[in-house]
């Protein structure tokens, strides 16, 4: 009996790990083009005060969206770790600002430390500004991040569309890693956030 639970148990975590990553795979290819209410970029951390790869990469793809869409306000979303000396929508700001974007377009969110906190806090900025609806947002992150970020996107009651940005990965065999791992943080995000 253990043995037949067991198996039962072997595939069922298969047959989760096939669906999700497929789902993780299939919104890695995420390249909406249209003008929504808000672009949202999350952050990915920073070293000092500059960008990670990870978090240059986001920047540079929300950059190309907010030239093309000019009237569409920019959320930078990101709290401080502790090895960042400002906070990660701060280094965004600074970023977009000094690639030609008016500072009156851009909203900080600065206290999100997850994908979780980054779509509540940027909920709750957004509300401050006015914003009663369900919003359409043009999420920017990483590949392996954009499913989950929409899935927690929609969870919180935005109308979530996406960039995705490339994923940074030296040495190669690092990417495969965040797609695996991302597995793992997807079933987190669907129990308990």
């Amino acid at each position: 009996m253990h043995k037949k639970s067991f198996l039962i148990l072997v595939v069922i975590c298969i047959i989760s790990f096939i669906v999700i990553e497929s789902l993780i795979i299939i919104n890695s290819f995420t390249d909406d083009d249209l003008p929504v209410d808000y672009v949202v970029v999350l952050g990915a951390g920073l070293f000092g005060d500059q960008p990670s790869p990870s978090l240059y990469y986001r920047l540079q793809k929300a950059l190309e969206y907010a030239k093309k869409y000019p009237h569409v306000p920019i959320v930078v979303s990101g709290g401080q770790g502790p090895d960042e000396w400002i906070t990660e929508a701060e280094a965004m700001e600074h970023f977009f600002i000094k690639n030609g974007v008016e500072a009156t377009r851009i909203i900080k969110e600065e206290s999100s430390t997850s994908t979780k906190e980054n779509l509540i806090f940027t909920k709750e900025v957004i509300k401050h500004m006015g914003e009663t609806i369900k919003p359409k947002v043009m999420i920017v992150t990483s590949e392996y991040h954009m499913f989950r970020a929409k899935f927690l996107a929609k969870r919180n009651g935005f109308i979530p569309y996406g960039k995705c940005a490339p994923t940074p990965a030296y040495p190669r065999y690092l990417k495969p890693v965040y797609y695996l791992r991302e597995y793992f943080a997807v079933i987190k995000s669907f129990l308990f956030d």
